[in-house]
Formats: structure tokens, C-alpha cells, sequence
């Protein structure tokens, strides 16, 4: 069986919830097993006790039986721990898929939005860490909604 690594931030509860619903998704549309760090509470239950060697070691082993890493860019910027996954996982040659839905993607047109990028503290558009982007779309690509998503994980799960 195909296993799905889920990676995205993970400490508030919208967050939390959002991964929750998203891997839900995922196992609904595919006979595939999902790891949701979310749902293992033995290094992410923050009123609990995990030391950093003990979240590593976890993560690590599940990113190492994984076939695929599912990464969330969503957020003021990508979370640390998520960055740290993704160099990770593209250092093992497997196919990462981000999904970025951040709503200020593409001028939609708009000729104000892009004259504003030459204004300082103006631009009305979002920013990914090019590094990180570039990591995802060497061995895959980013998508922008869910829907898409689902049919990028059909072309790579086959």
C-alpha cells in the first residue's frame, strides 16, 4: 500500500483541523495510508512531552516509508518544520506535491496590483521561499486548489 506523508503546519486548531479534513480527503479518494503528524499525538500532543530528538526520529521514519510528501505552503511564510521535511524528503529522490492556496496568487488581471509591486510595502501578492519552491518542483509540482491535488496524487500514484 501507497503511504502519503502530510506535511503542514500543525499548532492551532484551524490548522489542525484543516490537515485533519485534508487527509480525510485524500484517504476517501485513494486506498492509500495517510500520515497526518497530526494525528500522532506521542510527538505532536503539545501538553505532552516530546524532545527534539523524539519528534526527528519520528517524522524522519515516517518521511523515510513514505512514497509521496503532500506539503502545505499555506501561511505567512512555510512553516520551519515543514521546510526541514521537504529537503528531507526531496534529498530521497520522491515526488513532493505543495498545495498553496493562498488567495493573492496572479494579478487576476488587474493593472493596479501590478503597479504596485514597484511601491515599497505595496505588493498585493503572496511570497514562497523560491528555494523551497524550487525543491518541490524538481521533483514534482505545486497546485493551488484541493481538486487539483487529488488529481495530481492520481497521476503520480498511478
Amino acid at each position: 500500500m501507497k503511504k502519503i506523508y502530510l506535511g503542514a503546519p500543525l499548532f492551532s486548531e484551524m490548522e489542525a483541523a484543516y490537515n485533519k479534513m485534508l487527509a480525510k480527503e485524500i484517504r476517501a479518494n485513494f486506498d492509500v495510508e495517510v500520515y497526518n503528524p497530526v494525528e500522532n499525538e506521542a510527538i505532536n500532543d503539545k501538553s505532552g512531552y516530546a524532545d527534539s530528538i523524539m519528534i526527528a526520529e519520528g517524522d524522519n521514519a515516517h518521511l523515510e516509508e513514505s512514497d509521496v510528501l503532500v506539503a502545505l505552503l499555506d501561511g505567512p511564510i512555510v512553516d520551519p518544520g515543514l521546510a526541514a521535511e521537504i529537503g528531507y524528503f526531496y534529498s530521497m529522490d520522491k515526488p513532493i506535491i505543495g498545495l498553496y492556496t493562498d488567495s493573492r496568487q496572479g494579478s487576476y488581471g488587474n493593472q493596479q496590483k501590478l503597479n504596485a509591486i514597484d511601491e515599497i510595502a505595496e505588493s498585493q501578492f503572496s511570497y514562497v521561499n523560491l528555494y523551497i519552491v524550487g525543491l518541490i518542483k524538481k521533483r514534482g509540482k505545486i497546485v493551488r486548489t484541493e481538486e487539483a491535488l487529488i488529481q495530481t496524487l492520481k497521476e503520480v500514484l498511478g
